[in-house]
């Protein structure tokens, strides 16, 4: 089952959270608040059973 793990504020920083957590080997899903809208927020989504493990890059991901 597919779990949000974060909310990105924009479509740019969803992306690069999609690209580091695939580089890790995490499988992603984007899907955004708002389809009808270009400047929607847009839900990061992982396995459930990878969420723990998505939080921390993420973590490290914002922390820099």
């Amino acid at each position: 089952m597919w779990t949000v793990v974060y909310i990105a504020p924009t479509k740019k920083l969803a992306e690069k959270m999609e690209r580091t957590l695939a580089d890790e080997g995490v499988l992603v899903n984007l899907r955004p608040t708002n389809p009808d809208s270009e400047r929607s927020s847009v839900e990061i989504l992982v396995l459930e059973s990878e969420a723990e493990e998505a939080h921390e890059i993420i973590n490290q991901v914002l922390a820099t």
